[in-house]
Parts: C-alpha cells; structure tokens; sequence
C-alpha cells in the first residue's frame, strides 16, 4: 500500500470515498442538532443520584467523531480541517434558514393543525441564539480538539494502536464539546441549569463509550479506506493552525 508518511498531502488530490463521508459527516451534524432541539430523553436511571438523560442528537452525534477520526486518520488534519469547517458553515446556514422559517408567517390551515407554537417548541431551538452559539462553539472546538489530539498521537505512537488514538481524542474532544455546550444552552436558558450535571454527565459518558463500543467498526473502515485510497497521512509537517482552510 502506497503511504504518504511525513509529507504534506496535496489539496488537489482526489479520492474516491472523501466526498461521501464529507457528505454523511455534515447530515449527521445537521440532524443530530435538529434532534438536540426537538426532545431530551430519559434513561431511566440514575449514577451517584445524578439522573441520566440526554438531549436526543446524542444518539446520533457520536458518529460525528467516529467519521471525524476517520478523516484524520486517512486524509490527515489538513483535509479533516476543511471537512470541520465545511460542517460548521453548513450549521450556521442550517440555523439561519430555521430562523427564517420562523419569522414568516404561517398558512391559516397548518397554524389550525400545528402553528407557530408547535414550531418553536420542536424547531425554534434551532433559530435561538442559544443554541446555536452553543452548537457551533461546542462543535468547533470539540472537532478540532479530538482531529489535532489524533493526529500528534498518531505521530508519538509511528501509527500504532489506533483504539488509543480514536478513543484517547474523543475522551478529549468530547469533554470539550460537552462542557461548553451544555454551559452556553444553559447559560442562555436553552436548559435549566438544574439539568446541568445530568446533561453533562450522561452525554459524556454515552458519546465516549459509543466511541469505544464502535472501535472495530472504526478499525475496518479505517483499513479499508487506507487500502483503497492508498493513503496513510503522517501530519509530520501539517501547520495545525485551525484558521487556515
């Protein structure tokens, strides 16, 4: 297998599965925030008196970061940094277009069966500056953590144990994305800061352990797509600067 170790990959490069987990990684960004607004989901029990439940993306987030982690592991940080920021962009028009929606009034017939109030309840999470700040600072930082903690372990350990990478990122990545959701939702009324620790807690240890349960599905896409893209980007060389797209 053909590998590009040590060198900066060029842009210009094509690849045969790269546009499809852009495609996939940016839906599951976009749907797992629709979800995140729409509802919070009861476990059903309770850790150190502390009740477990989540807001309902979490189910779906999660798979974010496996993709995440498979972008860098194959493409390298360079290309990984363009898919966050595609993802970021696409978020904020998401929200923009949700907002939009929201602000024009509604037919006579559907505001009988449904209306603005049905709207804002499920929907309107995704147009409040809440939530949306508290997404995009979340998902940033959280992305970018878990994609340059990847990349320089992939380094220190010459690309070996890949569980440790994929899970010691996300532990990270996750903690971040967490935190500073749940603190800024909060913090904007999006949650009651009574459901802070709860949030917090239940979402981090179900995103992290979903991480670790999906390492051998990660460890067979991630060998298939070095195989057939014949491609193993060492980030030996790669400016980390985030800003640079």
């Amino acid at each position: 297998m053909a590998c590009n170790r040590g060198k900066i990959p060029r842009m210009t490069k094509s690849y045969r599965f790269f546009d499809i987990i852009l495609g996939v990684f940016v839906a599951v960004l976009i749907i797992s925030n629709i979800a995140s607004s729409a509802k919070i989901i009861d476990w059903g029990f309770s850790i150190l008196g502390i009740r477990m439940a989540f807001d309902a993306g979490t189910i779906l987030f999660p798979i974010g970061y496996i993709f995440g982690d498979i972008l860098t592991e194959v493409y390298g940080y360079q290309r990984s940094r363009r898919v966050i920021w595609t993802g970021f962009f696409s978020l904020a028009l998401a929200a923009v277009v949700f907002w939009l929606i929201s602000k024009m009034p509604g037919e006579s017939t559907w505001q009988g069966y449904a209306g603005d109030t049905a709207y804002q309840s499920i929907l309107g999470g995704m147009s409040s500056g809440g939530i949306v700040l508290a997404s995009l600072a979340a998902y940033w930082l959280g992305e970018f953590s878990n994609s340059f903690v990847l990349a320089k372990m992939k380094i220190l350990t010459s690309g070996r144990w890949l569980w440790s990478r994929t899970i010691g990122s996300t532990l990270i990545g996750e903690f971040i994305d967490t935190v500073i959701f749940v603190v800024i939702a909060s913090a904007f009324g999006v949650f009651p800061w009574s459901l802070f620790l709860t949030l917090t807690l239940s979402n981090y240890i179900f995103k992290v352990s979903m991480e670790a349960l999906m390492t051998p599905v990660t460890y067979a896409v991630v060998n298939f797509l070095k195989r057939a893209e014949h491609e193993d980007i060492y980030d030996r060389e790669t400016n980390f600067n985030p800003f640079i797209v």
